[in-house]
């Protein structure tokens, strides 16, 4: 194969043909050689040249899968016409809103076949979205006045663990019904740190995802 004159463009078409595979047949069970295969002629010193591993491979899918999220977060975060409160609950209404969700939810991997894939995401939240985007908005809560925590660091990560996994269809597998009874519960843990910024518009969105994702499950 002749020499690949426009890398971008290499690395986008690796990613694209990985992730397709990652939801066919799981991260574990994808092997170089498949994505190779599925590739049209790229050589396996072409993907290393990318990429060093295939977990390298699987970091660069994550990024591009939250990439998008956190320019949101990134808009949000940075308003100057919403206290630290109603930048929290904008976040949670635009997060669950948006169109593109609907498709997220149509395609979305079996995070049961996917544990390195889980995990990056986890990492992700932890690492990279509970301090860049989430707890600039509780700290301007506090001062502010709007939103009362000690532990702003460890309310961000919880915050972010309990919606993007532990009320998360794709990874437990919920019933709409079972998702309801998780999103009562965590209303009302938000109201326990005066944080009323959920509504029945956002649990209604929720349970739709959640049929979606089922339905196509």
């Amino acid at each position: 194969m002749s020499r690949n004159k426009h890398p971008e463009e290499t690395v986008q078409l690796i990613l694209d043909v990985a992730f397709c595979l990652f939801l066919e047949k799981g991260y574990e069970y994808t092997s170089i050689q498949d994505i190779i295969d599925r590739l049209g002629g790229l050589s396996k010193g072409a993907i290393y040249h990318h990429f060093k591993s295939k977990e390298d491979i699987l970091i660069a899918v994550t990024d591009r899968m939250t990439a998008e999220s956190n320019q949101m977060l990134a808009d949000i975060r940075d308003r100057r016409d919403l206290n630290g409160r109603d930048k929290l609950k904008a976040i949670f209404r635009e997060s669950i809103q948006r169109p593109v969700q609907n498709e997220i939810f149509t395609v979305a991997p079996d995070f049961h076949k996917n544990p390195k894939l889980l995990f990056s995401l986890i990492h992700d939240t932890v690492e990279n979205v509970a301090p860049n985007y989430l707890l600039p908005i509780l700290q301007q809560g506090i001062e502010d006045g709007s939103i009362r925590t000690e532990y702003p660091e460890q309310l961000a990560e919880l915050i972010l663990l309990a919606a993007n996994v532990w009320m998360n269809p794709m990874i437990f597998r919920d019933s709409q019904e079972e998702v309801h009874r998780k999103f009562i519960v965590f209303v009302q843990m938000m109201q326990g740190f005066g944080l009323d910024v959920l509504d029945e518009e956002m649990l209604g969105r929720l349970q739709e995802l959640t049929s979606i994702y089922r339905r196509e499950k």
